[in-house]
């Protein structure tokens, strides 16, 4: 029995092999409410594997070497303090040994040194539901009459501490001999560092704007990752120069909205840039059918379809580097329309430039979106929804991330193409426009003609048809979603329901 009659409340330390576990049990040991056990576990682990070691025998004549006796009896047996602290090597959980050892106790994972070693004690203590001590920052130097008996042998170093000592500025060389094996070993370090406690400072945990987000899976290359592991390499074009082409694709009903027209614009796109060793158009179709049926969407979701140029074997500008194949990623999110298109939304005009095709062709929807994102800001900046850009002459182009149209005495007008991407929903809603009986006009428009349309709408995959009602502080008509507007949310929305390609497997319940 513990302190005043009550059951030892035990704490597992399981780490491995040159780490600070022994600091660890140094530091709890100070305390006036625990006791520590060093590798009570050892004994089993030298008889089990019948691993050498020098003090092997010596050790199996002194020490219980059945596990789980030792976790009945000493583990888990009575005790004169509050708190046990077992330090405990992972190697030392063999199979056999009873599932009590991992349901009994609070149990921590040492995977490396603290880097902050008062902030951390801290917050292991308040993490195992203990008050801290300040008395676990100090110990007296030399042996302890709890170490193992293998601490002659592994315990030099911290003997001659008396306490933690601050981490280096600066690491040492990493041998290369090693390296294949921080490969295979990195995978795991990696699992286990998504549970690293981390101080207020360094911690980020947003909310995402869907939660069921948080379990995704994606394809990354050549391979569906879950959304933790879905990673490129810091070699890789689009993290080189967002050397990449994109395209969005929307998931209605059990189909894909516009694939085909999409896929034609990727390679279209990637040929533009001159890529290599592209996939064909039917394992891309396949990467994207094979990660929505994993994830389980067939409908309200979207997709970013991205190809890069793919990883280079060294860093730098230049294709040539660019030996290893095209990098494909298929990051498919459960996805509504990003807009309000029943209220409506409001735009500000940027100052930042549409880019023009004597620098970088908007017809090419590539990954270098730096000025879309510095247009963005703008409207952010001003609590806007999105930003209207202009081109070079100062007539509207499009806004940062969609397309846009105005209507004027019932008469459809968007601008001119040049200095746009013609999007593919611009394309559809084009074509509805007149499939409606209304007159489409494509010219160059300047802003005062969208500050007094009678309506405005926007468009993209991403948010459909989102109708706008304030450009620059001025309403827009009468400040409500428009009649033609509307008339083409409806035609656009029966045709996302009837039209799309099927994704295989998927049965309409």
């Amino acid at each position: 029995m513990g302190e005043n009659g009550g059951e030892v409340e035990v704490i597992h330390l399981w780490s491995s092999p040159r780490s600070a576990s022994t600091s660890l049990m140094y530091s709890f040991a100070q305390r006036d409410d625990t006791e520590v056990l060093d590798e009570p576990l050892y004994a089993n682990f030298l008889r089990v594997t019948g691993a050498e070691r020098p003090y092997r025998e010596d050790l199996l004549s002194k020490l219980e070497s059945d596990g789980n006796k030792v976790v009945k009896e000493i583990i888990f047996g009575p005790g004169q303090k509050k708190y046990r602290f077992c330090k405990h090597m992972a190697s030392h959980r063999l199979p056999g040994l009873t599932d009590e050892l991992m349901k009994k106790g609070k149990h921590c994972i040492l995977i490396r040194n603290p880097l902050d070693v008062l902030a951390t004690l801290r917050g292991l203590c308040d993490d195992l539901g203990i008050p801290f001590q300040a008395a676990m920052l100090r110990w007296e130097s030399g042996p302890k009459p709890f170490d193992g008996m293998w601490a002659p042998y592994w315990y030099k170093n911290t003997h001659k501490s008396t306490g933690f000592e601050p981490p280096r500025k600066y690491p040492s060389p990493f041998p290369s001999s090693l390296y294949n094996l921080l490969e295979q070993s990195s995978a795991f370090y990696n699992l286990l560092k998504r549970y690293v406690r981390q101080t207020t400072t360094r911690s980020f945990n947003p909310k995402l704007p869907v939660p069921d987000n948080e379990k995704l899976l994606s394809w990354v290359g050549d391979e569906i990752v879950p959304r933790e592991s879905a990673k490129v390499s810091v070699f890789d074009s689009v993290v080189q120069g967002g050397d990449a082409v994109w395209e969005g694709l929307r998931i209605y009903n059990g189909k894909i909205f516009k694939l085909e027209e999409h896929l034609d614009r990727l390679f279209d796109s990637a040929k533009a840039l001159a890529f290599s060793n592209v996939p064909t158009r039917e394992y891309v179709k396949e990467a994207i059918f094979k990660t929505l049926i994993r994830n389980g969407m067939f409908n309200n979701a979207h997709i970013r379809l991205t190809l890069t140029r793919g990883k280079k074997v060294t860093s730098g500008m230049s294709p040539a580097f660019n030996l290893y194949g095209c990098t494909l990623i298929v990051l498919a999110e459960w996805k509504p329309p990003v807009y309000d298109n029943e209220r409506g939304i409001n735009l500000v005009t940027a100052t930042t430039r549409r880019n023009s095709p004597n620098n970088l062709d908007s017809k090419i929807h590539h990954n270098n979106l730096l000025n879309n994102i510095l247009a963005k800001i703008e409207g952010n900046n001003s609590d806007a929804d999105d930003a209207i850009m202009l081109d070079k002459d100062g007539y509207v182009s499009e806004t940062n991330a969609t397309n846009i149209f105005l209507v004027k005495k019932g008469r459809v007008a968007t601008p001119s193409a040049d200095y746009c991407l013609p999007g593919i929903t611009r394309a559809t809603v084009m074509e509805l426009v007149v499939k409606e009986n209304l007159v489409l006009v494509e010219r160059h428009i300047s802003l005062s003609e969208f500050h007094t349309a009678d309506e405005v709408f926007t468009t993209g995959t991403m948010g459909e048809l989102s109708p706008v009602i304030k450009i620059d502080g001025r309403i827009v008509g009468n400040g409500r979603v428009g009649p033609v507007t509307q008339r083409l949310q409806k035609a656009y929305a029966n045709l996302t329901a009837e039209s799309g390609v099927p994704i295989p497997t998927y049965q309409q319940t």
